[in-house]
């Protein structure tokens, strides 16, 4: 097999992914590994094999996103955020002139999920193979691993990182083969230095995309090892029931599908899923993270300012919030007479615009606040709905002046974002059942 060159796409913070693609058809596939290297893939035969299958779907698309492979190293003290991630596979889709594609995700599949989630029309399909939502214990997660496991997984890796051991953990049955172990050492170092490996195994240990997982709405096959060397299949099956109607599949083979000699069974059913998958996706919800914001003391404001002053102050807010939300790659949904209503494909970006803007206006002499929740919304011609609005409001109205508040939810998914948070209890929203943790988010 001819191996296909690497490219370079740019996101929009000046940085580059690196992607190959392979093959032709009437379909794109982005397929995601459990380790990002597209320079070294290639160089096993079994794993060559399993892509060369998967081109015969369509072309293929392998990706190595920001700070791993061959793309861009960036800071171990700023690792990028799922967004970013997320934001990875947009950027190589728009480079090669791809509107919509396939998504298979090995391992680690919060890139895939986020990416469906929040761009449902741009999502055909979405499989994922040995995934997981989050692998942290939790109280309402009995199932996850308890933190000193985590510490120790990051730990054991990182001191056994680029000799090619743990390679007889993703395929046993090849534990003696030398040449495969030496493959699997240079898989490694090309994906990731020792250092950073620890920083990003940390960063995912961290993360929890349960809350992602109800809002996509495209079909979605769940495939994972019974015995789960890796990740137990509780892991799987968690998923799997908490994505409306996606279909649950166990693998039987104790080597990953790339390795296994069952690879061509597994791929047989990755094909006739993701060409015969009947559509399952309301092109009118799709996930976002919602910002509500308004003047603090707006009445007293107005009465001591006039309403000539203060319809100024209004147009010289209007203005600064699109600035801001063109920067953070916001989209304005509404005015609020004081305020506004926006949505954004990533927390992260949320959060910083909120801040900005206060930060903005505050030379005018107003204080805003802001709430923001992240979650399915129902997409209007000209404006949005669903329970997650209603949450971000709710939000927005137990914030004080300058402050951002935000739900746990964005809390989950900006881990490695910097971002830091004081907790402010939790909170009866007006209208919305349960009680809410809330968090403030610290200047």
């Amino acid at each position: 097999m001819e191996i296909p060159e690497t490219r370079y796409a740019e996101t929009p913070e000046g940085l580059n992914v690196a992607y190959k693609t392979l093959g032709t058809g009437p379909r794109d596939i982005v397929f995601l590994p459990y380790m990002a290297a597209t320079d070294v893939i290639w160089d096993e035969p079994s794993f060559a094999y399993v892509l060369g299958r998967l081109a015969d779907m369509g072309r293929l698309v392998c990706i190595d996103p920001t700070g791993s492979g061959a793309a861009d190293p960036i800071s171990l003290t700023a690792l990028p955020t799922p967004e970013t991630w997320m934001d990875d596979i947009r950027v190589v889709l728009d480079a090669i002139g791809s509107s919509s594609a396939s998504l298979i995700c090995h391992a680690f599949g919060a890139m895939g999920t986020l990416f469906a989630a929040t761009y449902p029309e741009r999502t055909e399909s979405l499989v994922l193979i040995d995934s997981y939502a989050r692998a942290a214990w939790a109280e309402d997660y009995p199932i996850g691993w308890p933190p000193e496991a985590c510490e120790a997984v990051v730990e054991t890796t990182k001191q056994a990182w680029g000799n090619g051991t743990s390679g007889s953990v993703f395929a046993p049955s090849r534990a003696g083969d030398e040449t495969f172990r030496r493959w699997h050492a240079r898989y490694e170092r090309a994906a990731f230095g020792p250092a950073a490996v620890a920083a990003f195994m940390r960063w995912v240990l961290a993360l929890d995309i349960s809350a992602v997982l109800p809002t996509i709405r495209v079909p979605t096959l769940v495939m994972h090892q019974r015995r789960g060397r890796v990740f137990p299949r509780a892991f799987g099956e968690y998923v799997a029931d908490k994505i409306p109607g996606a279909r649950f599949e166990v693998l039987d083979d104790e080597d990953t599908f790339l390795f296994s000699k069952s690879a061509d069974a597994v791929v047989d059913d990755i094909q006739k899923f993701i060409t015969g998958a009947p559509p399952l996706r309301d092109p009118d919800r799709a996930f976002a993270t919602v910002l509500f914001t308004d003047f603090v003391g707006s009445t007293p404001k107005l009465a001591t300012v006039g309403d000539r002053r203060w319809q100024q102050l209004i147009d010289e807010h209007d203005h600064l919030a699109a600035r801001e939300l063109d920067r953070h790659r916001g989209r304005k949904v509404r005015t609020t007479g004081d305020g506004l209503v926006a949505t954004f494909d990533g927390p992260a970006r949320a959060v910083r615009c909120a801040q900005a803007l206060i930060s903005a206006v505050r030379p005018l002499g107003v204080e805003l606040r802001a709430g923001l929740h992240a979650g399915e919304v129902e997409l209007r011609p000209n404006d949005i709905g669903g329970i997650a609005v209603h949450i971000g409001q709710r939000v927005s109205s137990l914030a004080g002046p300058g402050e951002v508040l935000v739900s746990r939810t964005v809390t989950d998914l900006v881990a490695g974002s910097g971002l830091e948070f004081d907790e402010r209890g939790e909170h009866e929203l007006k209208g919305v059942p349960g009680k809410w943790a809330i968090y403030a988010v610290r200047s």
